[in-house]
């Protein structure tokens, strides 16, 4: 595949994302997909995977910002943003809704193969949305340089 026809499938699989079509993995992901984030093979824990985070966070979207395609890899940075309104179990912990509105900047990584996103990577380090949610604090001299940086 073109890395243009592989960009273009990673717009439809965003596409699908956002509009929770998510019959269209069977299209879009192979079926031995591999997640190195949650370190699960599987189109199905995938899926599993968003049908969580549409659960917690019924109004996340994500727009990309930019996209880079080179041989059979493509990079996505994307500015997601949603509603924290329902129970979200985080990595096992059982967190309440907040109703905090948070916004995440995401870097992905995907290699495709025939046409399917076949193994993924995640980057994301925004302490805003941890902090939104009220998993993380600042110390007292962590909270003096916030103010400094708003």
């Amino acid at each position: 595949m073109t890395t243009e026809v592989n960009k273009a499938t990673i717009h439809k699989f965003i596409e699908a994302y956002n509009t929770r079509n998510l019959d269209l993995f069977e299209e879009l992901v192979a079926p031995d997909y591999y997640d190195h984030v949650f370190e699960q093979q599987g189109r199905d824990g995938f899926k599993q995977l968003f049908t969580m985070a549409f659960e917690a966070f019924p109004d996340w979207y994500e727009n990309i910002e930019d996209i880079i395609a080179e041989d059979d890899k493509v990079w996505v940075r994307v500015k997601a943003t949603g509603t924290h309104t329902a129970e979200w179990d985080f990595f096992g912990v059982k967190l309440p809704p907040t109703n905090k509105e948070v916004t995440l900047n995401m870097v992905f990584i995907w290699r495709l193969e025939n046409g399917r996103l076949a193994e993924g990577w995640e980057v994301d380090a925004d302490l805003n949305f941890l902090k939104a949610l009220g998993l993380v604090g600042f110390t007292e001299a962590g909270k003096e340089l916030e103010e400094v940086f708003k």
